[in-house]
């Protein structure tokens, strides 16, 4: 989404009252079922949404195509009849259906979202999604999901609505990304964008309308980067005209469920340099042996909390005993304990490091191709991604 100056306030005010109205005609109130074998459970949609939400990075589609699939599939469960003694009705959402809803309401929303040239072909994501249907059955039930809902696929996602109010944010209070200034507004939209399609993965929300899930999350962020968040988010409250109360409590539960993204997400590996003892002995046939050496390494204060893991590149090879038996003993060229940085270097120039070591960028701001004057044997580190 393009982000606007003032002028085009009243254009981002159009568009919310538009995806609100939409909203409000589409969405319905989440009632709990009893969990049985005959119904789908809150732990196998959440399950189901997870797996479209790798299907997206799979096929490198659209995080609008995710969202739409999981807000047809939500629909879709909320509409159908499910089945009773007293009720002539099959149930269409019974669990052993639920993949086949699922990839039926993807393929829904790639053809609504994406580029025709991005669309996968029908035999190949039944194939590569091991959704275990076939294409004609995908397309049986891409007709009942359709007749279910009225033919009509365009509604308003948390997704949209994430956008519109995150335009809003950024036109009125400019310094809200002041704090961060390696993050460009769409930067920082992807960044929430993320976090949003995590939470659309919890069945916890469907309690919430998707406007409301979206401005929870913005004024969080907001609470983060700026002081004056609470005015702010109280005119956005009042345009969307949301209860204040539900916006607490869906604040609440955002905030905690977050909080076990962070705690679930793999930390950074930390590689300690501990060098092998041993050395490298050259006999006379070109056999090479790893024996035991008096070099000592540097001294590390035990941490149980972390794994000591050694350098990437610093195993060390040897060929097999030559056939006539190369005995260390009556080796006459060079026996040599090599210096721990020089084997290392040694290293380095095997795997063709030295210049990757110098094109390393910062993470964080921190610089991590040098530390105190020399190359870290350190890999660097990687940024997380997330849903």
């Amino acid at each position: 989404m393009k982000f606007p100056g003032p002028l085009e306030n009243q254009r981002l005010s159009f568009l919310l009252e538009k995806a609100l109205s939409r909203e409000a005609q589409m969405w319905k109130v989440n009632v709990p079922k009893m969990p049985t074998n005959q119904n789908v459970s809150p732990s196998q949609r959440d399950e189901v949404i997870q797996w479209l939400a790798k299907l997206k990075y799979q096929f490198n589609l659209y995080p609008e195509t995710f969202a739409l699939a999981s807000s047809l599939l939500d629909r879709f469960l909320a509409t159908v009849k499910y089945w009773s003694l007293n009720s002539p009705y099959i149930c269409l959402a019974h669990p052993k259906y639920l993949s086949c809803i699922a990839i039926s309401c993807f393929f829904l929303a790639a053809k609504t979202v994406e580029e025709d040239e991005k669309i996968p072909a029908l035999k190949v994501l039944a194939r590569d999604s091991f959704c275990g249907c076939s294409a004609s059955e995908i397309l049986r039930m891409e007709r009942i999901i359709l007749d279910k809902l009225n033919w009509d696929l365009h509604t308003a996602t948390p997704l949209d609505f994430l956008h519109i109010f995150h335009a809003i944010v950024v036109s009125t209070r400019p310094q809200l990304l002041f704090s961060l200034p390696k993050l460009s507004p769409s930067q920082h939209l992807a960044v929430l964008t993320k976090q949003l399609l995590y939470c659309m993965a919890c069945s916890q929300f469907l309690q919430f309308k998707g406007s409301m899930l979206a401005l929870a999350m913005v004024s969080l962020e907001m609470e983060k980067l700026i002081p004056d968040w609470l005015p702010l988010t109280i005119e956005l409250l009042q345009k969307a005209q949301m209860d204040s109360s539900q916006l607490i409590h869906c604040r609440e539960l955002v905030a905690h469920h977050l909080s076990t993204l962070q705690s679930s997400l793999p930390l950074n590996s930390v590689y300690v340099y501990r060098p092998l003892k041993h050395t490298l002995v050259t006999c006379d046939k070109g056999v090479f042996r790893l024996h035991p050496s008096s070099v000592s390494g540097p001294d590390f204060a035990k941490d149980n909390s972390k794994p000591e893991v050694l350098v990437k590149g610093t195993t060390f090879y040897h060929h097999l005993p030559a056939a006539s038996g190369c005995k260390h003993t009556c080796a006459k060229r060079k026996v040599e304990e090599m210096e721990v940085d020089d084997f290392y270097d040694g290293i380095k120039r095997l795997y063709n490091e030295e210049n990757a070591s110098e094109n390393v960028g910062s993470v964080c701001g921190t610089d991590l191709s040098r530390q105190e004057g020399h190359a870290s044997p350190c890999p660097p580190l990687q940024p997380v991604s997330v849903m």
